[in-house]
């Protein structure tokens, strides 16, 4: 019998002298994956992935893009039972330049899109990351360089 989980999370991006640089976190198994995590209670999932990045990346001036939610699934085993999780990912800017590493991650970096591309393991988020990105390319080109979706 399969158990359903919910997750949500964000890929989140600074802007470093006019370059976008996103955030990867190293899980303990060893996958580079972006801020993300359960659904606690009644929490909507745009709420669920705000509370994450507080608590996984350490930053709190930040906020998520409007218009971008991609979801993918994987199945997994745990203690004999098998889960089936569905991971809600937004499109969220941080104010802040720097993160702080949680208890949940061994290793977090600020990568550009090329290697950022390179470094995630997992086609569902890499597929769902490309997509961000030329989202994010779109709107800055929309706004003609004035990156009214940055300030």
């Amino acid at each position: 019998m399969a158990v359903e989980a919910v997750s949500a999370g964000a890929i989140l991006f600074r802007d470093t002298r006019g370059r976008r640089e996103y955030l990867l976190l190293k899980s303990r198994p060893g996958d580079w994956e972006f801020p993300k995590g359960g659904v606690e209670g009644d929490e909507e999932l745009q709420q669920t992935a705000i509370r994450e990045v507080k608590e996984e990346a350490g930053i709190q001036d930040f906020r998520l893009i409007d218009g971008f939610r991609e979801d993918y699934s994987y199945v997994f085993e745990a203690n004999g039972t098998t889960i089936h999780k569905t991971v809600h990912l937004f499109i969220a800017r941080s104010f802040e330049a720097s993160a702080e590493l949680s208890t949940e991650h061994r290793d977090l970096q600020w990568r550009d899109y090329e290697q950022a591309i390179n470094t995630i393991t997992q086609d569902g988020p890499r597929e769902i990351f490309e997509r961000a990105h030329e989202f994010l390319d779109d709107l800055a080109a929309k706004n003609e360089g004035e990156h009214k979706y940055l300030k």
